[in-house]
Order: structure tokens, then C-alpha cells, then sequence
């Protein structure tokens, strides 16, 4: 399999009135980019026409078409899902705009679904405003993992930058929710996933991975929790005699305070703080990747931004990983299913 073969991934506009649409032009106005893959955006073309617009991006246009097969090879598509004239209020949340959002993610959607795209990268969205009757998930894996999984569970939240990769027991759940949803059996089906991952789409060979514990101080032998030791500690044990390198469970301000993450080729959290807010402060331009699913599907690791939206602030670099990542782990894929 020839590493330039030409993949097209499918861009989804995330929230019209963020960051989305700058990222995705700032990532996108490089001539090098069609060398490496056929990006198509599943937007709105005049929204798409406002943001280049106010940017001041003189150099860069879209292909304004009405479906997959009119893509262009010379620049980016951009498939327009919606003709009629849209609000645009930067920086605010507005019922059009989840309703926009949701639309460009089933558009994606259908088209992963029928092999017209090859992989999906995803602009930021706001949880809030894209509840639907028919979306009705805390986040953007949570959707991805129903559309194409369909077990709940199956997918893994894996925030990527770098050498640096830390996934999810439990993804978007208020704290006081977090120990009652922990199971040994959570907890090794995550591991799993993660551990078949790094192999298939990272090409690691004999991975190892870190678990962090629960409780300050790993539960401190009983005093500050019950968890590591009835719940996480075994989970570890089970997945080791499955073939697993797990090790733990560690503390995460020593983990990371001391550098031993470097030693791992990726870190399992148990809830999202946990495992973000070292990822924020090490990782800069990550990318998040939904792992543990026969679709491949990544994002800028930021949010809609609305406080810089529309300022010509926001870096495209997270957005530009995010497709290289796709691309990669499709590149991996096609090599270990040979």
C-alpha cells in the first residue's frame, strides 16, 4: 500500500458560530494539504463565504458542490447542506447552529457509512445546543460510538499528541457519577481497546500502558478509598493474564509530576479532568481520536472558543493534526490488515 495514496476525508463544520470554520481554512490553506488527501467539508457555503471573508484570506477558496461525487482534486469541496440564509452570532449559542452541526454530522455520517469518504475529522460543536430528539449524546464519541458501534462501551476516548496518549474509562459524566460507573469490567474493556489500538492504528508491537487510580494517594490501602483495591487494582491483574501490559493503579499528581508518563506508550484515566488537564498542559495542537471502532474518526482537542471567535485568534494546528492523524491510522490499518 503506497503512502500517497490520496484519502478523502470528510470535514464536519462543528458550530457556526465558534472557531470551527477559521480552523478549518487556516488547516486547509496550504497547498500541501491536497498533496496528502481530498478534504471535503460538509458545511454551508454561505457561512463558509462569511468566515474566509472575515478572515482576510484572500488565497483560499472552496469548491462549492451539492454531493461526494463532484469532489474536486485541485482544492477543497465543500458539500452545502442547506441553502437558505442561516444567522450567524459569533461567540453565542443559537438553536440554528446545533441544528446545523447535527445536520453535517449525519451528512459525514451516511457518506463514512457508504465508503464515499474515507474518514471523518470533526469540528468543534456545542454540547448544549446540538440536543436534538434525535442527538441526544453528552459528546461528539458518544455519537460516533452509537452511529457506528452500536454496544455501549465499545468506543475509546483517546486524546493524542505526540508520544502522548491518554484514554477514558468514563468520558463526559458529572463527578458524583464517576465511582458508581467504574466496573472491573469497564475498566477491562477499555484496556482492551486501548491495548488493541496502539497496536492497529499506532503500529506499536508490544504496548504498554498506565492506569491511574481513583482516590488521592491510590486509595492509601483502604483509608481514602475503596476502588484501587476492589475494583482497579483487579482489572489490572485480569487484563495482564490476558496479554495486556497494564500496570498500576497510579496516582495521577505523582504520575505526572514525576515524568513516569513518559515511559508508557499510553495512560489510562478514569475520568475526564483526570486525565485532560495534564493533556492540556503537555500535549499542545492534540488531536482526539475515537478509538476502538471500524471507522476512523479524530478532532481538534479544543472546544467552539466562542470568546475568540471571529478574531482571527485561533490556531489551526490542532485541526491540521487531526487530519494528518486520520490519516496515519488509515495508512496503519491497511499495513496490519495485510
Amino acid at each position: 500500500m503506497a503512502d500517497n495514496k490520496l484519502y478523502k476525508i470528510g470535514i464536519t463544520q462543528g458550530d457556526i458560530n465558534g472557531i470551527g470554520y477559521e480552523v478549518i481554512i487556516k488547516a486547509l490553506n496550504d497547498n500541501k494539504m491536497m498533496e496528502i488527501c481530498t478534504p471535503v467539508v460538509y458545511g454551508l457555503a454561505k457561512v463558509a463565504s462569511y468566515h474566509r471573508k472575515s478572515l482576510d484570506i484572500q488565497d483560499f477558496s472552496f469548491q462549492f458542490i451539492k454531493n461526494i461525487e463532484q469532489v474536486s482534486l485541485k482544492r477543497p469541496s465543500l458539500i452545502n447542506l442547506y441553502d437558505e440564509e442561516v444567522k450567524i452570532d459569533l461567540g453565542t449559542s443559537t438553536k440554528i447552529a446545533g441544528q446545523m452541526a447535527e445536520r453535517a454530522l449525519y451528512a459525514a455520517g451516511r457518506d463514512l457509512k457508504n465508503k464515499n469518504i474515507d474518514a471523518i475529522v470533526t469540528a468543534p460543536v456545542n454540547k448544549d445546543n446540538i440536543q436534538s430528539d434525535k442527538y441526544v449524546f453528552p459528546g461528539q464519541t458518544e455519537f460516533f460510538e452509537h452511529y457506528f458501534g452500536g454496544n455501549k462501551n465499545k468506543a475509546l476516548m483517546l486524546m493524542v499528541a505526540d508520544k502522548l496518549r491518554i484514554g477514558f474509562v468514563t468520558n463526559h459524566l458529572p463527578i458524583d457519577k464517576v465511582s458508581q460507573a467504574i466496573n472491573k469490567e469497564l475498566i477491562g474493556q477499555k484496556l482492551q481497546v486501548l491495548h488493541n489500538s496502539l497496536k492497529q492504528d499506532f503500529n506499536i508491537n508490544n504496548p504498554t500502558i498506565a492506569v491511574l487510580s481513583l482516590n488521592p494517594h491510590s486509595g492509601d490501602n483502604g483509608l481514602l478509598g475503596s476502588e484501587e483495591k476492589e475494583i482497579i487494582t483487579p482489572a489490572i491483574e485480569l487484563a495482564f493474564q490476558n496479554h495486556i501490559n497494564a500496570f498500576g493503579p497510579f496516582a495521577a499528581d505523582g504520575f505526572f509530576g514525576s515524568g513516569a508518563y513518559c515511559k508508557f506508550d499510553a495512560i489510562l484515566a478514569m475520568y475526564h479532568d483526570q486525565g485532560m488537564l495534564p493533556f492540556k498542559i503537555l500535549g499542545t495542537e492534540g488531536v482526539n481520536f475515537t478509538a476502538g471502532l471500524p471507522i476512523v474518526r479524530t478532532s481538534p482537542a479544543h472546544g467552539t472558543a466562542y470568546d475568540i471567535a471571529g478574531k482571527n485568534q485561533a490556531n489551526g494546528q490542532s485541526m491540521r493534526n487531526a487530519i494528518y492523524l486520520a490519516i496515519d491510522i488509515l495508512r496503519n490499518r491497511e499495513r496490519n490488515a495485510q
